[in-house]
């Protein structure tokens, strides 16, 4: 298995938590938005857990295009992307583009956000057959999450 993330600290923090259960996974400080480390057709399956959508429109699409082309065809990806909420809902924020806001509140302070809907996930997402697409309500009346099951189609 490989992981990675664009901050070393998460890294090293996920390093200590591997060694303590004896895991050999192999992790790397890499940001999902440039070309990743990895050969074409490398993988079996892709995991992104609520992380890709921390950035524009334009990075996210690149991050998307590097999946495909890590991934074998076929390859299974399980990505997880908050649903949009209403802003009223949302600490007060700075909107940059269309669907994309950075808040400027709280522990993702000036970290930006980009917010899907089912019909922006089919369209970004369409060299994947999408076998399921269902949301996730997490503990806190904010934590909405569309779940994305796909396989790259076979071009």
């Amino acid at each position: 298995m490989y992981g990675f993330d664009i901050s070393s600290e998460g890294i090293q923090i996920a390093e200590k938590v591997l060694q303590e259960k004896d895991y050999q996974i192999n992790l790397a400080v890499v940001s999902m938005y440039e070309k990743l480390p990895y050969k074409d057709n490398f993988f079996d399956g892709v995991i992104c857990i609520r992380a890709l959508h921390h950035s524009t429109i334009n990075h996210i699409r690149t991050a998307i295009k590097e999946i495909e082309r890590v991934l074998r065809p076929k390859g299974i990806v399980y990505i997880t992307v908050p649903k949009k909420k209403s802003k009223h809902k949302r600490l007060p924020f700075k909107e940059i583009e269309d669907r994309t806001y950075i808040p400027l509140e709280g522990n993702e302070k000036g970290v930006v956000h980009y917010l899907f809907n089912k019909n922006l996930i089919r369209k970004e997402f369409n060299k994947f057959k999408i076998h399921r697409l269902w949301v996730v309500y997490g503990p806190k009346e904010w934590e909405i999450y569309y779940n994305i099951l796909g396989e790259l189609k076979i071009e």
